[in-house]
């Protein structure tokens, strides 16, 4: 009852999760503090906040409410589980989906979940197993794998460049029509040595989107220029339905990393699907090339 309400701040809120009445769970919470002889809260009109006490108490409270659920879910852990993984769309369409049959003529005893969402989900408390991040890998109880680099290059397809005046130095893509926010075209300008004119990226573009998958799917329509990941769309690339015209880069974040619970690290799908993923991004051709050239 305790870690509950420290971590929902409220003991109402726990109260709900535990299906427990907010009079029961206040009774447990005031039992423990006469039995610490200190507050563990402080009562406020509409929630509860830790004093120093509570703060302390709720740290070892999480941590040893972590090592059970992890200890739980390891002796309940069986080779015919469901794996669910948590991860960004434009990675889980572009690179993960077309492995994942792989993954499973492997492990056929694995059936595999995927979420796709740009939110930071809590490997934690929430029903997910792993995940695939993209940020520097520092993120709190969690063990972080590095998998390969977040980068772009502006991408097109062969049509459009035929309806266009040559592009052949970096430069002559300010002239040509582009999709996705200017502050990220700035980047890779700079990159490319070219310093634009003031005003020159402040044209509203024709598409920006929460996703590359969405930016870049305009992109291959005819739309204009986007910037894409040469990793995750190097099968594109590679059949020529899109044209990477130059070799330059932009590093876009610090990478993507695998990440799960530390205490479950040894979880039979956990393990299996990490060894299976590091393998696969040790073979994949684009991902040996730009680590090379980073």
């Amino acid at each position: 009852m305790f870690e509950a309400a420290a971590r929902l701040g409220s003991f109402t809120r726990a109260a709900e999760e535990l299906g427990m009445t907010q009079a029961a769970v206040s009774w447990q919470v005031k039992a423990l503090e006469r039995r610490l002889d200190q507050p563990l809260f402080r009562r406020l009109p509409r929630e509860v906040a830790l004093t120093p006490a509570g703060e302390r108490l709720a740290r070892a409270a999480t941590e040893a409410t972590t090592a059970l659920r992890g200890a739980l879910a390891d002796i309940l852990d069986r080779s015919d589980g469901v794996l669910a993984i948590s991860t960004l769309q434009t990675l889980a369409m572009q690179w993960l989906a077309p492995r994942l049959g792989a993954f499973q003529v492997a492990h056929p005893q694995i059936a595999v979940r995927v979420e796709t969402s740009n939110r930071l989900v809590d490997l934690l408390r929430e029903e997910v197993d792993l995940a695939i991040r993209a940020g520097n890998g520092q993120w709190p109880d969690l063990e972080a794998l590095p998998l390969f680099s977040a980068i772009e290059t502006p991408v097109a397809t062969p049509d459009l460049l035929s309806r266009l005046p040559p592009i052949e130095r970096p430069e002559d893509m300010l002239a040509a029509p582009r999709i996705g926010a200017g502050w990220e075209w700035d980047l890779w300008f700079r990159a490319a040595g070219v310093t634009p004119p003031p005003g020159a990226l402040d044209v509203t573009p024709r598409l920006a989107g929460d996703a590359q998958i969405l930016e870049v799917a305009a992109a291959m329509a005819g739309q204009g220029f986007a910037l894409a990941s040469p990793i995750l769309y190097a099968a594109e690339i590679a059949s020529g339905r899109l044209v990477q015209p130059f070799d330059v880069t932009i590093p876009m974040g610090q990478g993507y990393w695998l990440v799960y619970p530390r205490d479950r690290r040894r979880a039979r799908k956990i393990a299996a699907f990490r060894d299976w993923l590091v393998a696969s991004v040790a073979e994949d051709p684009a991902v040996r090339r730009y680590a090379a050239a980073s």
